[in-house]
């Protein structure tokens, strides 16, 4: 894109999404420089790593392979995102999921499993943008975004996307995602709807 057009797309922002990249330290446009994703994951302590529910030795795992069905573990494995493609010193890359950092400008597309909670800037494309996050959330419904909407969405860590594209930014990553928070209150997979209000408090938060 030239930088006509990277002007529009600012100047489209709204406020609360400019308030909220700016709180998170990060641009649209170029994202994260690999020097400052590597100095926010010194800092953090962490890798975008979520442990799973029966976090046992791998040898144990061995010896009682039955650990791996246990319906909690079973809804977990397939949740875990492999890769995510990445705003890195202003171009598209793919990496490990597990170097993500919060600040990080991410694209999600058709097929892709979201890579950390993070909240959409842009939805592209001429498709909705729809997210299975049932497991997560215990919604009986996928999220849907409308195309061409600038509209800031929570989405998090495990869900799928089912349908269309979208930038977004990542506000949480590993043992701070919902789903962390949720396997260390035992309270996954959930058996009813958990985000009716939390959604809007947790996005709040981060602003």
């Amino acid at each position: 894109k030239n930088a006509k057009e990277k002007e529009v797309e600012v100047e489209n922002m709204s406020l609360s999404q400019q308030e909220l990249l700016e709180k998170l330290g990060t641009d649209l446009q170029s994202g994260l420089t690999t020097d400052e994703a590597s100095k926010r994951r010194e800092d953090d302590g962490a890798f975008n790593v979520v442990r799973p529910p029966v976090d046992c030795p791998a040898w144990l795992c061995i010896i009682l392979p039955c650990i791996k069905h246990v319906p909690s573990m079973k809804a977990f494995a397939a949740l875990k995102p492999d890769d995510a493609e990445i705003k890195r010193n202003g171009k598209w890359v793919r990496y490990d999921a597990s170097s993500l950092v919060k600040g990080d400008i991410i694209r999600l597309e058709e097929g892709d499993s979201v890579p950390g909670d993070c909240v959409t800037m842009q939805i592209s494309g001429s498709e909705d943008l729809l997210v299975d996050l049932r497991t997560i959330t215990g919604e009986e419904r996928l999220k849907t975004i409308a195309t061409g909407s600038d509209s800031m969405t929570s989405l998090y860590y495990g869900g799928k996307v089912v349908q269309g594209s979208a930038i977004a930014v990542i506000t949480a990553i590993g043992p701070n995602t919902l789903l962390a928070q949720l396997i260390r209150e035992k309270r996954f997979p959930p058996k009813e709807p958990i985000l009716e209000a939390q959604d809007e408090t947790r996005l709040n938060s981060i602003v």
